[in-house]
């Protein structure tokens, strides 16, 4: 007589994230309009790193006439421009995401940095807005000393060195 092993779960009753919340962002992203929740995730990969730093998208809302929907980005007011000139491409971008022409018009909305909860625009896929400083020459350093060698205050005379090696800098350039 042969015995057979029963095998045991090795997850003992828990299960992966993914699984648990895989409907509920289903759902969130279809009542936000999101037929496609992939747009929602991989958006950096979709508009592409620059883009994605600057805006994002907020809803995909269907028409009643007529085929394509309308993809709403937001961004700041000052970036609405940069994203102006690229809306083409985004929408050719979002189709092929889709595998048809889904999206017929992108639609711009512009908010601040901060606002009401929903309007709030928090773009973390942003990457280091500012550049890494680079540091001064030596002898524009040791110039920018000398020049602000007469001054007896230590904190004027620290800032009228940072002012002659910022001047010294930007004429050398």
């Amino acid at each position: 007589m042969q015995v057979m092993a029963v095998r045991r779960s090795t997850t003992k009753g828990f299960a992966r994230t993914a699984s648990l919340l895989q409907q509920q962002i289903k759902h969130a992203g279809a009542t936000r309009g999101f037929a496609v929740t992939r747009l929602l995730t991989h958006w950096p990969e979709i508009a592409g790193s620059d883009l994605a730093a600057i805006a994002r998208p907020v809803e995909v809302k269907y028409g009643r006439q007529g085929f394509g929907a309308t993809l709403t980005i937001l961004t700041t007011g000052a970036q609405a421009p940069m994203v102006e000139m690229q809306k083409e491409q985004l929408r050719e971008r979002v189709n092929s995401v889709y595998g048809y022409n889904a999206i017929s018009r992108v639609r711009i909305t512009q908010t601040a940095p901060v606002g009401f909860a929903e309007g709030q625009a928090d773009f973390r896929y942003a990457q280091s807005a500012s550049p890494t400083p680079v540091p001064p020459d030596p002898a524009i350093r040791q110039q920018a000393s000398e020049i602000a060698q007469g001054a007896e205050d230590a904190a004027l005379r620290t800032a009228l060195e940072a002012l002659a090696q910022n001047v010294l800098s930007k004429t050398k350039r």
